[in-house]
């Protein structure tokens, strides 16, 4: 390591370490509550945590990304797990899934989370912050026992609320309200809550109350309320908890299915989450895809070789690292290390941390992923903003993470493909002066999206004008869009409409678009002062 990376290492290590206590605090119930909820030994759900925290978290070109167990894979493995028949076998499948991710990050496949638009990646931070709040409620309010899956939705509220525990009431309640307080602006000028933070007194202060109310008859909260590590007696039974997988399915194809259906859905979990991420921290920092990709699939099989359950970048972590104050990949590495420690070492007094403690601090992370400022801001930006913005919330809150992106791209594509029809760029008989040459300047970018509007262009030319196409600044034209200026330059004929042109446009079989598009329409002799439509009929969207 150079010693200028051990001196930002040092200067940063003081907003990191803070960071990393709470990023392992907060993954320890999600990497235990996702195993559990994926079927999967509670065990393997800590194996996840630690791997996405050091090796990933060490690979990866991400500074504020942390890797560990994804809720949104929790269906994927439980139904997995169920259709091999065990979980040594589908060990083997998060191995599989592991070398894929790595081809695809040699295959330079990283580039796709690029493609999705930015109204969606908001509206999937907002609804994910909905979610943890919904989720964290009941552990807020210390409710163990749900009501019956038959129940209505009314009668689960009512059950819910008539079922709350006091005590973890009041824990959640206290640490809300400290929460709160550390962000306010008085208290951020006070030089200690950059060096304590505000999630870390929450949990000592849980504890403290945890263990106030055992000494109170009737007042100890209930094991379920609290966090719940498994414990090993010795080295040799903390080691005892991995498991290897059986590679004797080699030849089963259904491992092979499972693993390319984790492989695919965990890359584009964690790209998007990549660029998620990006847009939250503070310094604006882009993480290189493809690396991260290849950081995923070597973890995923170091996981799947001893026992756990596969990871991705998950946005809960990453973001409670960044309202943590986290500055470098420092806190996801030793929020992994702080895991592997400490459930080797104190795992008795990881449970007494009360459930209400966590709960309130994930609260807060999901407020501000969807803070009401936000949806005023996305408001603002028309409806071609909003609308995918809103579709895409309320499709993951009502269905899963994967449907509902899928539900907000659709939206989004649809106004690409209608503003592409009601591009405002087209020839104005108004602006038109009889005799005087009309110029269309294509753009750098022109692809069949643009089809509908430049053959309305072409058609509303009036009779006996001239014309020329300008693809001087064409990198890339659609062969439809080639097809279309071949007919309009039969149809002018008719029309008495003149084409000014240096060449012919080939025909030949051979005949490439991209490289001869932009000599065969460029006529420098038309005056700059002729009727332009600027960046015209085919400008980028």
């Amino acid at each position: 390591m150079s010693t200028q990376s051990k001196q930002g290492f040092f200067a940063n290590l003081k907003y990191d370490f803070p960071a990393s206590i709470i990023v392992f605090l907060v993954a320890l119930p999600l990497c235990l509550g996702i195993a559990l909820a994926s079927g999967a030994p509670l065990f393997s759900g800590v194996i996840a945590g630690i791997i996405g925290g050091v090796v990933v978290g060490l690979l990866s070109g991400s500074h504020l990304g942390v890797s560990g167990p994804a809720a949104g894979l929790a269906v994927i493995v439980f139904s997995a797990i169920n259709e091999l028949g065990s979980f040594e076998v589908f060990l083997f499948a998060v191995v599989l899934a592991g070398v894929i991710q790595l081809i695809l990050g040699f295959a330079r496949a990283g580039v796709i989370g690029y493609y999705f638009p930015g109204s969606v990646i908001k509206g999937m931070l907002a609804a994910i912050g909905i979610l943890i709040i919904l989720k964290q409620i009941p552990y807020a309010l210390g409710v163990i026992k749900k009501a019956a899956p038959e129940a209505g939705y009314l009668e689960k509220l009512t059950y819910m609320f008539s079922s709350i525990n006091t005590n973890a009431l009041i824990i959640a309640a206290v640490s809300l309200a400290i929460l709160i307080l550390w962000d306010r602006p008085f208290m951020k000028r006070l030089s200690f809550t950059n060096i304590v933070q505000g999630p870390l007194v929450v949990v000592v202060l849980g504890i403290v109350l945890n263990l106030i109310f055992q000494n109170i008859s009737g007042f100890a909260l209930d094991p379920k309320h609290l966090v719940t590590v498994p414990v090993a007696d010795s080295i040799a039974g903390f080691f005892g908890q991995f498991t290897l997988p059986d590679f004797s399915q080699w030849n089963n194809p259904k491992v092979y299915i499972i693993a390319g259906t984790l492989a695919v859905v965990a890359s584009l979990e964690t790209l998007l989450s990549v660029e998620a991420t990006d847009k939250l921290d503070p310094f604006k920092r882009v993480t290189p895809t493809d690396r991260e990709l290849r950081a995923q699939g070597i973890g995923n099989i170091v996981i799947g070789l001893i026992g756990g359950i596969p990871v991705t970048q998950v946005i809960v972590r990453s973001s409670a690292n960044i309202q943590s104050g986290g500055r470098t990949k420092a806190s996801a590495v030793i929020h992994g290390l702080l895991l592997l420690v400490c459930v080797m070492s104190i795992p008795r007094i990881l449970n007494l941390i009360p459930l209400a403690s966590l709960a309130a601090i994930l609260i807060m992370v999901g407020f501000k992923l969807a803070k009401p400022s936000l949806i005023k801001k996305m408001y603002a930006k028309g409806w071609s903003e909003f609308i995918p913005f809103m579709v895409t919330i309320v499709g993951i809150v009502a269905t899963d993470l994967l449907i509902g992106i899928g539900m907000g791209m659709a939206v989004a594509i649809f106004y690409i493909l209608r503003n592409n029809y009601k591009i405002p760029y087209h020839f104005n008989l108004q602006d038109y002066q009889t005799g005087k040459p009309i110029k269309i300047e294509l753009s750098e970018d022109v692809s069949f999206l643009n089809k509908a509007s430049i053959q309305k262009t072409l058609d509303s030319l009036p009779n006996g004008s001239s014309v020329m196409i300008d693809a001087s600044r064409a990198v890339y034209v659609h062969p439809d869009i080639v097809e279309i200026i071949e007919d309009f330059k039969e149809r002018a004929q008719l029309k008495n409409i003149r084409v000014l042109e240096k060449g012919e446009l080939e025909t030949t079989e051979g005949y490439n678009p991209i490289v001869e598009f932009s000599k065969v329409f460029a006529n420098p002799d038309i005056e700059e002062d002729t009727p332009v439509k600027k960046n015209g009929v085919f400008s980028k969207q």
